[in-house]
């Protein structure tokens, strides 16, 4: 789907980080460092989960997908922040742009989906743990994988277009690092109220929706916990569901508060986008290894495979 023709700008200026150069070489170094972790991370997790029996399970086939998006999330953003750091002219093109926000509304879309479906799974797990077998069989979870999926790029391909259709004439000036839907509508001389009204829908279905699903869960998870009656019973079943707590809470804050508070370039927009976007990639696959010893096992276990194999 081409531009309109009468848009008489070609390219956005990306301004959201300090324009001192001596910061910027101290931003790009850092951002490059926890973009390198990221990938390890993420693809040390994609490794073990892979070649390691013992992880493959519902639990673990939702994280891999979780690890996979991670990266994804994270590469469609930060290598342009880092080419940016560097640059004088901190320019992206229309079409780069929206090819940016489309990946970004697709993989955060699908993320918050994933997360859902993994709450779901750690119910099944602590709720009904005698027929979790037959609850979370290979047909359910792989239906909710690629529902999260089909979602995510359903979402994306509802709001997307609808801008493509916007005039941008004079205002080229993107106070952010990355191209975001909030970010984009000031800078448009047409009507944005139908792009608002249907990203504000799709953001309390999706977001909320899903969020509700989550928090109904934990709901029904907390109150089987509190009926055990030994400590650690309550231990063990709560070690279970704390590392996605943990990841649900880092991505839905920091996204939610992003995209339900007004734009202005305000430095707290992009603390939130840094947060979702940037970090919570690099910290998700190290919530899920050192707080999962079932992980940390199955990483010494493929560590020994490695060394054998090399001896």
């Amino acid at each position: 789907m081409a531009l309109r023709n009468h848009s008489t700008i070609t390219e956005f200026i990306l301004l959201g980080l300090p324009a001192d150069p001596k910061i910027q070489v101290l931003l790009f170094v850092l951002f490059l460092g926890i973009y390198l972790l990221t990938l390890m991370g993420n693809l040390m997790m994609l490794l073990v989960i892979r070649a390691d029996s013992h992880l493959h399970t519902p639990m673990y086939f939702f994280l891999s997908h979780l690890s996979f998006l991670d990266l994804c999330f994270s590469s469609v953003t930060v290598p342009t922040l880092l080419e940016n750091l560097l640059s004088k002219r901190k320019i992206i093109s229309i079409e780069g742009c929206l090819t940016q926000a489309f990946f970004v509304f697709d993989f955060g879309g699908t993320e918050v989906c994933l997360l859902s479906a993994m709450a779901y799974d750690r119910y099944a797990a602590i709720c009904h743990p005698l027929l979790y077998g037959q609850v979370m069989n290979n047909q359910l979870y792989m239906q909710l994988v690629w529902g999260s999926w089909s979602l995510g790029f359903l979402d994306a391909l509802i709001n997307i277009p609808l801008i493509m259709n916007l005039d941008f004439c004079e205002a080229k000036t993107i106070h952010h690092y990355s191209c975001e839907l909030p970010s984009l509508f000031p800078l448009s001389c047409s009507d944005v109220s139908t792009n608002l009204t249907v990203l504000v829908c799709s953001t309390l279905l999706h977001g909320f929706g899903t969020f509700f699903l989550i928090f109904f869960s934990y709901v029904r998870i907390v109150s089987t916990i509190l009926s055990i009656s030994s400590t650690s019973g309550r231990s063990k079943a709560f070690s279970t569901c704390s590392s996605h707590l943990t990841a649900v809470s880092f991505f839905y804050g920091s996204a939610f508060l992003r995209h339900l508070m007004p734009t202005s370039g305000s430095p707290q927009e992009l603390i939130f986008s840094i947060q979702y976007g940037v970090v919570t990639p690099l910290v998700n696959p190290l919530i899920y290894s050192l707080k999962n010893k079932e992980v940390k096992a199955a990483l010494r276990r493929t560590l020994v495979k490695c060394l054998q194999r090399h001896a």
